[in-house]
């Protein structure tokens, strides 16, 4: 069951290691691979926060805010880039055993695509974060960005 505490584990600093394809919809078209470093706040005694990712190789800041929606006991998870300014439509769902599920609509390159965020792997040290599309409305799905998230090892 979802709570106002899923996110917990992830406030505070975090390096990543992010993976992506070179063309979101094509499987085949490679993959770059960077990192980052990530900051995420807490809100509303957990029931929201907010993180900031740098992410020097793409020249680029993204940011998410997540908010628990106590009546429906799912989260939305609102993304924006610095390039743009705008909030890209949310995805909505939540944590069951571990394991969270976000889906929404949105588009790239003008074609209607289907999102799914997944959270996986979580622990005080480390978690994954995945993005996928599907232009078949959920019938089947492109991985097309991975981040792994680590605690930076104290200097």
């Amino acid at each position: 069951m979802s709570s106002p505490h899923d996110f917990d584990f992830f406030h505070g600093e975090w390096e990543v290691a992010n993976r992506r394809l070179t063309d979101f919809l094509q499987p085949g078209s490679g993959w770059e691979e960077f990192v980052g470093a990530s900051r995420c706040l807490p809100f509303f005694d957990g029931a929201a926060n907010v993180d900031e990712i740098d992410m020097p190789y793409l020249g680029s800041k993204g940011l998410t805010l997540r908010l628990f929606d106590r009546e429906t006991e799912q989260w939305s998870l609102n993304w924006s880039s610095s390039g743009t300014g705008k909030l890209f439509p949310p995805v909505t769902g939540r944590f069951e055993d571990g394991r969270g599920e976000f889906y929404g609509d949105d588009t790239h390159d003008g074609k209607d695509v289907r999102v799914r965020f997944v959270w996986s792997g979580v622990s005080v040290s480390g978690a994954r974060w995945e993005q996928a599309f599907s232009v078949d409305d959920g019938a089947s799905w492109v991985t097309n960005w991975t981040m792994d998230f680590t605690r930076p090892k104290a200097s």
